[in-house]
């Protein structure tokens, strides 16, 4: 009886994930999903993936500047990310005279490794399951009916608290973070070891690490090789510092070996990182909601600026440099939300959500519960209420506070007040802290002249998305003084404002004045889009409340009746510490049309136009491949490889991700997803979605071969 009660559960876990859908919480895996993660080629206990007590591969995942994810792959701290993890900071290094995101960048001694201003890497210790405690202190809260279980200053306190009550170990390195999962159903506290001396060790040219850019950004196949290196470095105790120069690379307590045997088909394979944010409990209405605000948004309003930011990155090296990161943060999910949309509607997955609530609604009907339904139709009909406000806020979001940058110029509140005061001292105090504020508004990445041209175009489309009743009270100053012309309006700003250029700020901070301030275009618009952000917020502030507690209720409904049906649950995505496992799988994209599970450099010289910067291909990699001379990094059959593609389900912040095999080494570095599986942030399709991950021999076959940086290859522990 007992061999086939295993037996029963063992299909029921396996059939409830074969799939390979979840992020999965790591404490729950042992429970939820070993059976299945064995099933498919999983080779290592669970517990050396993680143990809440012991060393694990846990423990050399890191969280890479807090949007992407990085994997320790030496003993001295030494760690690998994607190329588009690492291109802010390769920009922050970068000159017209040293350009290494064209020319890219490779420390050849520990003394060339260069400090990253603002870069952290943050280690998870511990992650604690403390749905009890909080829900007891919750109990105990002044306003029990409150949105206190969501709200991450109060679980800061109880975070707080239950650190000092159960001893927990704190020191100045140490970060505490409590969030609720499951829609407050649920809490776990990650107990953190951020890094501030982090500093940038390799990176490969533009032309290998951003291959193919925004046409094969979100596709398949992909022939780039997106990663670059840092290393974590402390003071001589090991512990976390402040930059100096007489930090040390950090001695780790783990680090990943590197496996070049290649992979191959149906092979299984396992990610582990830090997703940012999917919606998979979202309602229809939700997911229309969705494709009508946030994604319409995104699609029509980038797609402007980015046309202008390339028109002047294309006419100037130096702006192409200041604009580089900004551009590529911009692009990444406007094709995103353009490929999301069309999948959403190509897939019919308003179909699928409807039929899943459905399903959900007669479960609650089966067992005399009404909460599921009543949670429905206030999410409806809330969903409703926020339309018009939601997209307003979008479209200002996207247009105006986004896509303007002088929308968001230092405050002068502090200075005005002072003036005011006719306090000599307090005035001096705060000249001095506007000019800072100033000098840090004019920093080396912004130029007024790009921002005009774009904020020209910016005004003009939202005052086309947003009727003229309901747009920000600046337009009312437009109207009336520059005659509706916001172009006008933009070059007066530009012309004549505090902030429109660092001699128009020089010259007012010689004789500020309260007029200068209150007067000042560029000021009132930077107060006009905050409160147009604050008003559309507060339009929905009490509807989001009661939209929080019936998608509290509405989560629970489908966690209960996933766990009668013995399907294992996960939580959306939250940017905290999931893993995901899977295949190495081709795909179908269309009737007729196949998939490869990996790509080659043959990839790269067919995609090759040199007179596309997208596709321009170094000649130092023509001359190797020409030669053949791809080291013990080649395939059997002799070819190059460079990325495969993964069922495994990934999502944004997993970028940078390390991809294991089933012993738990390193076999890449996940870094995008395909188009047909965009929709995959809200449904997950196992037959089209796919991530895609950089090949560890083509990462190797670059810093060996290409860069020659073979004394960072000899810093890893590689398995063949």
């Amino acid at each position: 009886m007992k061999k086939i009660l295993l037996a029963a559960t063992a299909f029921v876990y396996f059939m409830g994930s074969y799939a390979h859908e979840g992020m999965w919480m790591l404490p729950d895996l042992k429970e939820q999903n070993a059976v299945a993660m064995y099933e498919l080629g999983l080779q290592v206990p669970i517990d050396s993936i993680y143990s809440p007590n012991g060393i694990s591969i846990k423990d050399a995942v890191v969280h890479f500047g807090g949007g992407c994810t990085g994997e320790i792959i030496s003993s001295e701290g030494l760690i690998l990310t994607n190329h588009h993890c690492g291109y802010s900071y390769i920009q922050q290094h970068s000159s017209v005279k040293h350009d290494y995101l064209t020319d890219g960048f490779w420390a050849m001694s520990r003394e060339q490794e260069l400090p990253c201003k603002d870069l952290t890497v943050t280690f998870i210790d511990q992650i604690l399951d403390v749905t009890s405690y909080v829900q007891d202190r919750l109990k105990k809260d002044e306003d029990p009916e409150g949105l206190n279980y969501l709200s991450p200053k109060y679980l800061k306190t109880v975070a707080d608290k239950f650190a000092k009550e159960n001893k927990v170990e704190l020191t100045p390195a140490t970060v505490l973070e409590l969030k609720a999962f499951y829609g407050g159903n649920k809490y776990y506290l990650f107990i953190k070891t951020v890094y501030k001396d982090i500093r940038m060790v390799g990176a490969p040219p533009s032309s290998i690490g951003k291959f193919g850019a925004d046409t094969d950004n979100w596709m398949w196949p992909r022939q780039t090789g997106d990663f670059s290196m840092f290393r974590i470095y402390a003071d001589k105790n090991g512990k976390s510092a402040e930059y100096s120069k007489d930090n040390v690379p950090l001695k780790v307590k783990k680090y990943f070996k590197l496996n070049i045997s290649g992979v191959k088909e149906k092979d299984y394979v396992m990610t582990m990182g830090f997703p940012g944010s999917n919606w998979r409990y979202m309602i229809s209405d939700e997911v229309e909601e969705r494709m009508q605000t946030t994604n319409f948004a995104r699609d029509t309003i980038r797609g402007v600026r980015q046309t202008v930011m390339m028109e002047e990155m294309q006419k100037d090296p130096a702006v192409r440099i200041q604009y580089a990161s900004k551009y590529a943060s911009s692009a990444n999910y406007w094709k995103n939300a353009i490929g999301m949309n069309e999948g959403l509607v190509r897939l019919k997955v308003l179909d699928t959500k409807k039929a899943q609530q459905e399903k959900l609604l007669a479960f609650g009907k089966s067992h005399n519960d009404d909460s599921y339904q009543k949670a429905f139709d206030l999410i409806r009909k809330i969903v409703a209420q926020r339309r018009d406000a939601m997209y307003h806020q979008q479209i200002l979001t996207e247009a105006l506070s986004r896509g303007t940058e002088f929308a968001k110029v230092p405050s002068t509140s502090a200075l005005l007040n002072a003036l005011k005061s006719k306090d000599k001292e307090k005035i001096n105090t705060e000249k001095e802290a506007l000019i800072k504020a100033a000098d840090k508004y004019f920093d080396k990445d912004y130029n007024p002249a790009v921002d005009r041209k774009v904020s020209k175009e910016m005004l003009k489309v939202y005052a086309a998305l947003i009727p003229e009743g309901k747009r920000i009270s600046i337009f009312s100053i437009i109207k009336d003084r520059f005659k509706g012309n916001t172009s006008a309006f933009v070059d007066a700003c530009f012309d004549n404002s505090i902030f429109g250029s660092k001699e128009n700020f020089n010259k007012f901070i010689e004789k500020p004045s309260i007029y200068k301030i209150e007067k000042d275009w560029m000021v009132l618009y930077g107060i006009s889009v905050v409160n147009g952000l604050e008003q559309t917020a507060s339009e929905m502030k009490e509807i989001n409340k009661a939209y929080d507690a019936a998608h509290k209720t509405w989560v629970k409904g489908m966690m209960d009746m996933k766990k009668s049906e013995g399907q294992a649950v996960y939580p959306d995505a939250n940017s905290t510490l999931r893993l995901t496992y899977g295949q190495v799988l081709p795909y179908e994209p269309a009737d007729g049309a196949v998939y490869n599970y990996y790509t080659t450099l043959k990839g790269v010289m067919q995609k090759e136009d040199p007179n596309n910067f997208e596709f321009v291909v170094p000649a130092k990699l023509k001359e190797l491949y020409n030669n053949k001379d791809f080291g013990r990094y080649a395939m059997k059959n002799g070819e190059m490889p460079v990325c495969f593609i993964v069922n495994t389900d990934n999502t944004g912040g997993n970028s940078g991700s390390p991809v294991f095999n089933g012993k738990g080494e390193l076999i890449g570095t996940a870094f995008d997803r395909n188009y047909e599986g965009l929709t995959g942030d809200i449904a997950f399709r196992p037959s089209s979605q796919r991530a895609a991950v950089v090949d560890i021999r083509y990462t190797l076959f670059i810093i060996d071969k290409f860069a020659g940086a073979s004394h960072l290859i000899k810093e890893m522990t590689i398995n063949e």
